[in-house]
C-alpha cells in the first residue's frame, strides 16, 4: 500500500473496479493459481458461499463484500460462464461494486453479490430458484438478493417463497417492483449536477443529448429529458426501442455513430466499457453522464477523460437510482420516498466534483474516495454485520 492509500489500512483499500468502474487490476485473474483465501485476502471480502443443488442442477457463488455499513445487498445473476473461475471472478468484481454503490449513495448497506452458472435461456425451473432461496435464507439477512442479468420478476417470486431476504419483488406482495423509472430519475439528478458544474445551470432543455442505448433505463432517460424539452439522440441495437425512442421525439442515430453526435452530454446506457482508447477521441460532448455500469473500460480511461476536459460523473453514483428504490422495503415501501431520496443523487455527484477539486484527482477517484471515507469513518463505530431477520413492512410472503 502505497503512501496515497495508508489511510484506508483499517477498512477498503481504494478500488479500481468496483462493479462500477472497470478494475485495471482484477481481483481475479485467468489461470489464477492462488487459493480462495488468498484471493478474499486481495479482495477484502467477508464470506464467499458456494451453493450447490445436483438434483435440480444447481451451481451458484454468494459473494459478501462488506457490511460494516449494514447487510449485503446485490442482485442475482445467471450466465452461462466458461468456468467455475469465470464465475468467481464475476461475483468478487461485482459484490465489490456494490459495496461502493451503497456507500456513495448514503445507504446503510453493504456489498454483495450473487451468480447461477447456468444458461437462463434453457436451464431455468422453479426447483432451481427456491433452491438458491433456501441458501440464501440461511445466511440470516447478511445478504439480501435480488433481480439482475438474467433474471425476471417471476425467478424472483420463487426465491421469494423460500426466503424474506429479497427486494425488487412485485408489487402485488408490498414490493416495489420494475427499478427503471428510478435508475432513470436518478441518472437525471446526476446529470443536473454535472450541467451545473460544467456549465453553472441545471436547465436540461437547453442541451443536447447522445443516449446509447434506448431498453428498460434508457427509454425512460429519453422519455424525462424530452420531457424538458431536450433535442435527443438515441441508438439501440434493437429496432423497437428504437422506434420507441423516436415515436418519443428522440432522432435515431447508427450504433457507431452516436460517439461523434453533436451533444453536450454522451449517456451511455447500454454496454460497459464503452468509454475506452477507440472511443474517448470521437467524443465531441462536454459531459459523460448515464445509467450504464462499468462505463469506463480502465482507470486509464478516466484520467484520459480528464484529460480531455470531458466531466465524467462516476456511473456508480449516478445510476443508484435502482438501488435506492429497492432499499425502501426494508422500511415498508413507499413510491413517493423513493423519488424524494433519488434526489439525493444531485447532491452525491456534486460532491464527487467537489472531491475532485479538494484533492486535484480524476472524478473516477473521487467517487471511490468518498465511498472510501463513509466506510472508514462508520467503520470505527460499527462492526461487520452479523445478520438477523429483516422485518420488511407491509409485504407478505406466501411460503410452501
Amino acid at each position: 500500500m502505497n503512501a496515497e492509500d495508508s489511510r484506508f489500512k483499517k477498512g477498503l483499500q481504494p478500488s479500481r473496479l468496483a462493479g462500477m468502474s472497470a478494475p485495471a487490476a482484477e481481483p481475479l485473474e485467468e489461470s489464477d493459481s492462488r487459493s480462495l483465501f488468498e484471493i478474499m485476502h486481495t479482495t477484502e471480502h467477508e464470506q464467499v458461499i458456494y451453493c450447490n443443488n445436483n438434483d435440480v442442477g444447481l451451481r451458484a457463488i454468494i459473494a459478501i463484500h462488506n457490511t460494516v455499513l449494514g447487510p449485503a445487498l446485490g442482485g442475482l445473476r445467471m450466465w452461462p460462464y466458461g468456468s467455475e473461475e469465470e464465475a468467481l471472478k464475476d461475483v468478487l468484481r461485482l459484490s465489490r461494486g456494490m459495496t461502493y454503490k451503497a456507500a456513495v449513495a448514503g445507504l446503510n448497506l453493504g456489498g454483495g453479490k450473487a451468480v447461477i452458472i447456468g444458461d437462463p435461456r434453457k436451464d431455468k425451473s422453479e426447483a432451481l430458484f427456491r433452491a438458491l432461496g433456501k441458501f440464501v435464507d440461511t445466511l440470516n439477512g447478511r445478504y439480501i438478493t435480488a433481480e439482475d442479468v438474467g433474471i425476471d420478476v417471476n425467478d424472483m417470486e420463487f426465491i421469494f417463497q423460500e426466503t424474506n431476504n429479497v427486494v425488487g419483488v412485485h408489487q402485488v406482495h408490498g414490493g416495489s417492483g420494475d427499478p427503471s423509472p428510478f435508475t432513470a430519475y436518478g441518472t437525471v439528478q446526476g446529470i443536473r449536477a454535472a450541467l451545473q458544474y460544467r456549465f453553472g445551470d441545471e436547465e436540461i432543455g437547453k442541451y443536447r443529448y447522445a443516449v446509447q442505448g434506448a431498453g428498460h433505463v434508457g427509454h425512460h432517460l429519453i422519455r424525462l429529458l424530452r420531457e424538458e424539452g431536450a433535442k435527443v439522440f438515441a441508438t439501440d441495437i434493437n429496432e423497437e426501442a428504437l422506434a420507441d425512442a423516436v415515436e418519443m421525439g428522440a432522432e435515431a442515430v447508427g450504433l457507431d455513430e452516436i460517439y461523434e453526435v453533436d451533444a453536450e452530454v454522451f449517456c451511455p446506457c447500454a454496454l460497459g466499457a464503452v468509454i475506452n482508447d477507440n472511443t474517448i477521441p470521437r467524443l465531441k460532448c462536454e459531459i459523460v453522464a448515464g445509467a450504464a455500469n462499468n462505463q469506463l473500460a480502465n482507470d486509464a480511461c478516466g484520467d484520459q477523460l480528464d484529460a480531455r476536459g470531458i466531466l465524467y460523473a462516476p456511473d456508480y453514483a449516478v445510476n443508484a437510482g435502482g438501488l435506492m428504490n429497492v432499499s425502501i422495503e426494508f422500511e415498508g415501501y413507499n413510491e413517493e420516498r423513493a423519488y424524494r431520496m433519488t434526489r439525493a443523487i444531485y447532491y452525491n455527484v456534486g460532491r464527487i466534483f467537489k472531491i475532485a477539486d479538494r484533492d486535484g484527482i480524476p472524478t473516477w477517484k473521487a467517487s471511490d474516495r468518498m465511498a472510501e471515507e463513509r466506510i472508514e469513518i462508520l467503520g470505527k463505530i460499527k462492526m461487520p454485520y452479523m445478520g438477523k431477520p429483516h422485518r420488511f413492512p407491509g409485504r407478505e410472503r406466501n411460503s410452501a
